[in-house]
């Protein structure tokens, strides 16, 4: 097994890149990818492939790159633009799903409170966590399928806000469609996994024209390139999901190092979970939460020329660059 330059160890992964004016569905083995056919997929499309993803199919075609000599129709990875390797119909996330993460959370707010100390406080921030993780429910909200873009695409900071916040996430991407699925048989759901940034607009999350409604995920997490994703499409079999590292860097500096063994909701709760509501169709992204240290636990939003670097293990590597927006035109 190789590890190519984009940090990429399974042995062959699904990427989408631009040709042109269009995007291309590519297979990607080591520093190598080849365009695929319908042909090649064995399907119309990317989603309908995921449908009833047939990884040998694909598996026998990345064979053709393992050889140190270059090989008729392979490209190097280097001289392609990646763009996000997914076309969601639908973008469904899980929020206050890390249990460290969540225990911060209430902490900050008990804590000040005099009548506890912070130990107090964060002993009682973790009973009501394993509480709800014996005997609550996933907490869902969705997003907009337009603002998945790839890390080719600059994040821009809309000019209302100066706390735009990253939170990295491990994203399930369906495969054979979900509906009212049991935690036994969800991951047979799973077509593979990438990548996304879930970027957030904090002073947007609470309406304060009337705070009785509660959150506002719509205003706060739906800005144009608001869902930066991928670069690679991981196959299932080749990703063991519940105990990878999840790590963001902004400059360098390593804000979010946590695992998702860390979760509330496992993957199979929150597919079967979701899954009761509404069908999950091919090619939808599930996002499961985030680890700690977003900006607002370090008190240091996102600022034009920044630099976020993440990683999630064995799913390769994005790379997102900031800049401010500009002046209306």
């Amino acid at each position: 097994m190789t590890t190519s330059s984009h940090g990429l160890t399974a042995p062959f992964a699904l990427a989408r890149f631009r040709d042109g004016d269009s995007v291309r569905l590519g297979l990607v083995s080591g520093d190598r990818i080849r365009a695929v056919s319908d042909d090649d997929l064995g399907a119309a499309g990317l989603n309908a492939f995921l449908a009833h993803p047939d990884w040998d199919r694909l598996g026998a075609l990345a064979g053709a790159a393992a050889g140190p000599e270059p090989v008729e129709g392979w490209m190097p990875l280097a001289d392609v633009v990646l763009t996000a390797p997914v076309e969601p119909r639908q973008v469904v996330q899980a929020g206050a799903n890390y249990r460290e993460h969540v225990i911060e959370l209430v902490v900050a707010g008990l804590t000040q409170d005099p009548s506890r100390s912070p130990e107090e406080a964060r002993e009682f921030a973790a009973k009501m966590m394993d509480d709800r993780r014996a005997n609550g429910e996933p907490y869902f909200f969705l997003g907009l399928p337009t603002v998945v873009v790839g890390d080719d695409v600059p994040l821009v900071l809309p000019g209302y806000s100066e706390v735009h916040d990253w939170e990295l996430e491990l994203a399930v991407v369906i495969g054979t469609e979900a509906f009212r699925v049991s935690r036994e048989d969800a991951l047979a759901h799973v077509a593979g996994y990438t990548i996304v940034n879930d970027v957030t607009t904090r002073d947007l999350v609470f309406r304060k024209d009337m705070k009785e409604i509660g959150t506002d995920w719509f205003r706060a997490k739906n800005a144009p390139g608001f869902l930066p994703t991928g670069p690679f499409l991981v196959p299932a079999p080749f990703v063991a999901g519940q105990d990878l590292t999840v790590r963001l860097d902004l400059n360098g500096d390593t804000m979010q190092n946590g695992s998702t063994s860390d979760l509330l909701f496992d993957i199979p709760a929150l597919i079967s979970a979701a899954s009761q509501t509404t069908a999950l169709l091919p090619g939808d992204l599930l996002l499961t939460g985030s680890p700690p240290g977003n900006g607002q636990h370090w008190k240091r939003f996102l600022r034009d020329g920044d630099v976020m670097t993440g990683s999630i293990s064995g799913l390769g590597t994005q790379v997102v660059r900031c800049l401010a927006e500009g002046p209306a035109v």
